[in-house]
């Protein structure tokens, strides 16, 4: 049985609509994003609402495949036919949609959405360790703020955006807060739960208030409603898991295992640190945070071995399990590392390469079973 704060999140894309219908009604712009790289920050300093518009429905995919390749990764497509389609109200709903140069399937699928929604496009440097490219990246977020000012005719001012820092800096550390109770050896959430504990819209109100609830009757959840601490402690990698793809959550945490951290866009990548609420330049301290997000667009990507090898010691991983979507090139090269670091601290590892379609799941939980077994035989 979920809790009270718990429930709160089943109607999540329900009151999210209903979010949305209410601030066209009063007039508040909202503003789609595709990634955790947009800083939400200066959206909500600007007074609109930024919405995560990433697709995660296999059925809006067939749509997009008539003007995209079939070998692009189902995100991308799922995002795409849900415009094809007009079936996403709150990308319909958008006055603007903040896009960036991550990989590149988005960026050419950027340019076939550009078509109909009005479009902003971040460039993201990718040279990770190059002080110039963080410089680049800062003119990049001044840029947003400009466009933002004119679209809307506001001024975002340095107070409007330190308040946004720090109401964004509380929402992280609610889900950061939930996201360690796995941490325990008796966790009181499975893997899939928490992935449910989120919403399309930053900073809601009564989002936050669920989360601070959550926390508080969390300790007195009953056993039986508690995962097993028998469970297999499995660390989940690679790529973001949106909403309606959960699919491989469910797989995972189907033979009696916990996915104790998820370390993806989805899960507690960007939850791990925190925009300074005190620089003399809030635009910049939001250009420091973001720039150093550890995502696999980024040459060379150390800092996510780095804080795989800390998250699999602080949730005490049994195994790491890598995802990657289909096409997902990146991911797919990063993989390797993935696998030697694992190797390295003598965790078994699995890679599951599949895209949103149900047809591999009798496969993929034979392999999730044997990697179990695995770590079964070595308690």
């Amino acid at each position: 049985m979920k809790t009270n704060g718990m429930v709160w999140f089943d109607d999540m894309v329900k009151q999210c609509y209903a979010e949305a219908q209410s601030f066209k009604q009063r007039g508040v712009p909202i503003v789609g994003i595709m990634c955790e790289y947009t800083p939400r920050e200066l959206i909500l300093a600007a007074g609109a609402k930024p919405v995560c518009l990433c697709g995660g429905d296999v059925k809006m995919i067939p749509a997009a495949e008539k003007t995209l390749p079939a070998n692009l990764c189902p995100l991308v497509k799922s995002t795409f036919g849900y415009s094809v389609n007009q079936a996403n109200p709150f990308l319909e709903m958008a006055s603007l949609v903040v896009a960036e140069t991550t990989c590149d399937g988005k960026k050419k699928m950027f340019e076939r959405l550009a078509e109909r929604h009005p479009m902003h496009v971040l460039e993201l440097p990718q040279k990770a360790r190059d002080p110039d490219a963080l410089v680049r990246w800062t003119q990049e977020l001044r840029k947003l703020r400009a466009v933002l000012e004119a679209r809307f005719s506001v001024t975002i001012t340095d107070d409007a955006l330190r308040d946004a820092i720090r109401l964004m800096n509380r929402e992280r550390r609610l889900r950061l807060a939930l996201a360690q109770t796995l941490r325990d050896d008796a966790p009181p959430l499975s893997g899939r739960e928490l992935l449910d504990l989120k919403s399309l819209f930053a900073c809601l109100p009564d989002d936050l208030a669920a989360y601070e609830s959550i926390l508080s009757e969390l300790p007195s959840r009953h056993t039986a409603e508690r995962p097993d601490p028998a469970n297999v402690r499995v660390l989940l990698t690679g790529v973001p898991i949106p909403h309606c793809a959960e699919r491989v959550m469910d797989l995972l945490e189907g033979d009696r295992a916990t996915v104790v951290c998820q370390e993806n866009c989805t899960g507690i990548k960007p939850l791990l640190e925190e925009v300074d609420e005190t620089a003399a330049d809030p635009l910049a301290a939001l250009a420091e945070f973001y720039y150093h997000l550890p995502c696999s667009v980024l040459t060379p990507n150390r800092d996510r071995l780095d804080k795989l090898e800390r998250l699999a010691a602080e949730y005490r991983a049994e195994c790491i399990v890598e995802l990657v979507w289909h096409a997902c090139l990146t991911y797919d090269v990063e993989s390797a590392y993935t696998r030697e670091l694992a190797a390295r601290l003598g965790l078994p590892y699995l890679k599951i390469e599949t895209d949103y379609s149900p047809s591999d799941d009798a496969r993929l939980a034979l392999r999730i079973g044997a990697l179990y077994e695995t770590v079964r035989a070595s308690r």
